[in-house]
């Protein structure tokens, strides 16, 4: 017997006109819902690009969060629109959990976007501060490498704790953490042991972004090779050579080895020429003669010119040109200047200062008018005493000679590598006594 209130069987054996409107309604519904969400999601961030531009036209942070921003807070809008439709629109249902369980992950991931581009567009704002394109970029430069490692570490931070979340929506992973933590001990001891020369690295790299050991842009001598460094991160840097090569060496290697580091308070530096030439050679026009270079050129800053014998044994004798220059590129080209002129100057007006080597002695002939020593002008102050009003002239004839002494720069300079004093000296020696006893 029928019941008038139950659906009548389609000849076929199928649903009725009924249940399948309803299936096709419990598919449309969700899905038109979800549209519409979305839809007024990105209405919702347009609205919301809009006023930020409308608000902060005139500065570039509001540029730059509109730019990073963008498409993240999109994806968040969307995806929560999603889950709204979808909750409001539907029934409790199997399908309906796996449905909201994807949407919770895909939220967590865009709220993970999110949140980085923020921490980027704040780094941004920090780097801004600081111009590096200035002569005076010491404190830019400390700034853009610690900023640069803090990137780097935010964004691992940001992934981990994505990873996390999406993981505890799991109740198998939630068991799998509890018990995790319970034998958190071992496995911290285990993890350490297996990647202890990785961990090394990261503390390496956060050590040298705060202690400013090294910054982007100094330039280096690691290895033999002279470069510039171009990237820091948490377990290496990479260092820029002179011939466009990159070294990329382990973060360790900055916190163990010794480098040499020629910008670390400033650019300017010193730079030598050393030549090897026959005894004969006359030093004095050959000083004259490294001032005549340094004068012709624009390489050189004025700070540093002298033309010294630093050797003279095993049949020549070796000098030095010492010069100074604004940065270490300009000093590279104004070592090789000076060099060539003074190997042009030997050759074509004192060939007698070539080196050359002798294998009988030869009868002493008269010395030449150009090698006649100068004659004495009076005594110059003693190695270590301040120069007196009377002693200027005498001090300033002789400044192109000596770099310690000779000149008022040359004594200041001096007083940098005379060492702690007398004082400090006898101090340290009771303090040893002290500790004998």
């Amino acid at each position: 017997m029928l019941r008038l209130d139950s659906p009548s069987p389609s000849p076929t054996g199928g649903t009725t006109v009924d249940e399948a409107a309803r299936e096709v309604a419990d598919v449309l519904v969700p899905l038109l819902a979800i549209a519409a969400g979305c839809v007024a999601a990105f209405i919702v961030a347009a609205l919301v690009a809009a006023v930020v531009r409308r608000v902060g036209h005139r500065t570039t942070v509001a540029a730059d969060l509109t730019r990073r921003s963008r498409r993240p807070l999109r994806v968040v809008l969307v995806v929560i629109a999603a889950w709204v439709a979808l909750l409001v629109s539907t029934d409790d249902a199997g399908w309906r959990r796996v449905a909201v369980h994807g949407l919770l992950i895909a939220l967590i991931v865009a709220a993970s976007w999110l949140v980085g581009t923020l921490a980027f567009v704040l780094e941004d704002v920090a780097v801004a501060r600081y111009r590096v394109d200035v002569v005076d970029n010491q404190h830019a430069r400390r700034v853009r490498t610690q900023v640069q490692v803090l990137r780097r570490l935010t964004v691992a931070i940001i992934t981990i704790c994505a990873v996390a979340g999406v993981a505890l929506t799991f109740p198998q992973a939630r068991t799998f953490g509890a018990s995790v933590l319970a034998s958190a001990g071992v496995l911290s001891i285990v993890a350490g042991l297996a990647a202890q020369s990785s961990l090394a690295n990261v503390f390496a790299g956060i050590q040298l972004a705060f202690t400013d050991a090294i910054r982007v842009d100094d330039v280096v001598i690691v290895q033999d090779e002279w470069g510039r460094i171009e990237e820091i991160t948490l377990t290496y840097v990479v260092v820029h050579v002179w011939d466009d090569r990159r070294l990329i060496l382990p973060s360790t290697y900055f916190t163990t080895t010794p480098f040499e580091n020629w910008t670390r308070r400033a650019a300017d530096l010193l730079g030598t020429v050393e030549l090897d030439v026959d005894w004969q050679v006359p030093v004095d026009r050959m000083r004259t003669e490294l001032t005549r270079l340094l004068e012709a050129t624009d390489l050189w800053d004025r700070r540093v010119g002298v033309l010294q014998v630093t050797d003279a044994v095993g049949g020549v004798v070796r000098v030095r040109a010492l010069a100074s220059a604004v940065d270490a590129p300009t000093l590279f080209d104004l070592r090789c200047h000076v060099r060539e002129g003074l190997v042009t100057w030997l050759q074509e007006h004192a060939p007698q200062g070539l080196p050359r080597s002798r294998w009988q002695s030869v009868p002493g002939t008269e010395p030449d008018a150009a090698l006649e020593p100068r004659a004495a002008t009076g005594a110059l102050p003693a190695p270590g005493r301040w120069a007196g009003p009377d002693d200027t002239e005498q001090l300033e004839s002789s400044s192109d000679a000596r770099l310690f002494t000779g000149s008022i720069d040359a004594l200041h300079r001096s007083e940098a590598f005379r060492g702690p004093g007398q004082d400090v000296i006898d101090e340290r020696e009771q303090h040893g006594r002290g500790q004998e006893r």
